[in-house]
């Protein structure tokens, strides 16, 4: 009898096929999508026990970082309880933070170096570094943190011009050259870290900012002062902020430690960083804070400038033909959620302002003394020219030029429509 031997072993092959395809066809997503990377676990600890500017600052944190949570890939969980450094608790999370405080007991203390030189992570804040006795637990003070004891502070609780230093680090590489931090005190050190060859500062006081505090007795005029830096044998950030300015007789919020969009960037730049997620991109304005620019509109080529040089309030806001003098010169200074004040360079206190706070089409700009107000704030938007639009806060309209080059038009705010009238060049001046 002849039997067809290739034929039934083709057939079989195709059955097997068959039943292949439907099996991969079968198998559930998940397994698919099992090699994508789970979030990295954060542990915040916190004391909330001393200072109502301290105890503030841990409820905006223990409210902020979650919101950013999902977004950045991490969870976070909050405690109090110290001694899950010590019961081997913490081992469970890839980074540590602290917001108020530090480890008390010699267990906790303990745990957390075994902890650190087993490879884990941290970011401290403000008072984690603060003693007065660093030798009670020198390998955290002198040499962890380098800082040593706590020297003096500045009062009342402000902003700071923060110079960046070092790029080559995650948390810093998308940041300006200069921008303006949160409100906070600030502390000195009696270290100088500089001299320290494991400490990499990332951020210090930038010159501009002195005198830097509001009372005379508690305020820096010169100096150099590390804000933000890391201990190169370790995974590991401190930043010395967390401190809102508070009305102490009421317990009441005056500002917030995740107002500046540019430092909340070093925030989780730097908590991706030490969980291992850093994906960071970069940040879309780069315009530096101590910086002179003058502004060239695109559409006629004159330039943003103040009538007649002056700077007095009301003084108009017009445009006229290029001339490198300081009336056409501005500093953009971070107020919060992306929005700058431009401070003429006659004087930096007087900026650009939408007169009557008016929301109107073609409502005229001027100078006015600076007072927070959202009609003295502009968001500046990088175009893919490198130029800038500027969006007036308080009414989403645009900064704009004339059509023609006429000298001394007053400038406008209309609504942002993408023409070159509302398009500038920004130019550094010395």
């Amino acid at each position: 009898m002849y039997t067809n031997r290739s034929g039934t072993a083709r057939a079989a092959l195709r059955v097997f096929l068959l039943l292949a395809t439907l099996l991969t066809l079968a198998a559930p997503p998940a397994a698919r999508a099992s090699s994508a990377a789970a979030p990295f676990k954060v542990l915040a600890f916190y004391s909330g026990t001393w200072d109502a500017a301290h105890i503030d600052f841990d409820k905006e944190a223990n409210d902020w970082f979650p919101r950013q949570a999902a977004a950045n890939g991490f969870t976070y969980t909050a405690s109090t309880d110290w001694d899950l450094l010590s019961n081997g608790g913490v081992n469970a999370y890839q980074v540590v933070l602290f917001l108020d405080d530090l480890p008390q007991t010699s267990a906790q203390r303990s745990g957390f170096e075994a902890y650190m030189r087993g490879g884990g992570a941290w970011m401290g804040f403000h008072v984690s570094a603060f003693t007065t006795n660093a030798a009670e637990w020198p390998w955290y003070h002198n040499q962890f943190l380098g800082s040593g004891n706590f020297q003096s502070n500045t009062w009342g609780p402000t902003t700071a011009v923060l110079k960046v230093e070092d790029r080559t680090q995650p948390a810093t590489k998308n940041l300006p050259a200069t921008f303006t931090s949160a409100v906070s005190e600030w502390y000195s050190w009696s270290n100088d870290l500089r001299q320290n060859p494991d400490i990499k500062i990332l951020a210090s006081v930038d010159p501009s900012s002195f005198p830097l505090g509001t009372d005379p007795n508690q305020s820096w005029y010169s100096g150099y002062y590390p804000i933000l830096w890391t201990n190169t044998k370790y995974k590991m950030l401190y930043a010395n902020f967390g401190h809102n300015a508070m009305n102490y007789t009421t317990n009441t919020r005056l500002s917030s430690t995740f107002a500046s969009e540019t430092q909340n960037r070093f925030l989780l730049d730097g908590l991706k960083s030490l969980g291992g997620a850093d994906n960071t991109t970069p940040p879309a304005d780069s315009i530096s804070e101590t910086a002179w620019y003058s502004l060239t509109n695109a559409g006629n080529g004159t330039c943003v400038d103040a009538r007649s040089a002056a700077t007095a309030n009301g003084t108009a806001i017009q445009q006229y033909a290029c001339n490198g003098t300081q009336a056409q010169q501005f500093r953009f200074r971070s107020t919060d959620s992306g929005y700058r004040q431009a401070g003429i360079r006659g004087n930096p206190q007087q900026v650009i302002d939408v007169a009557n706070v008016s929301t109107a089409d073609n409502a005229p700009l001027q100078l006015w003394s600076y007072g927070g107000g959202q009609n003295q704030q502009w968001q500046p938007v990088k175009e893919s020219s490198g130029r800038y639009h500027f969006t007036a806060r308080h009414s989403g309209k645009c900064l704009s030029a004339a059509a023609s080059a006429a000298n001394s038009v007053q400038l406008t705010q209309r609504a942002c429509d993408g023409s070159a009238a509302q398009s500038f060049a920004l130019t550094a001046q010395p």
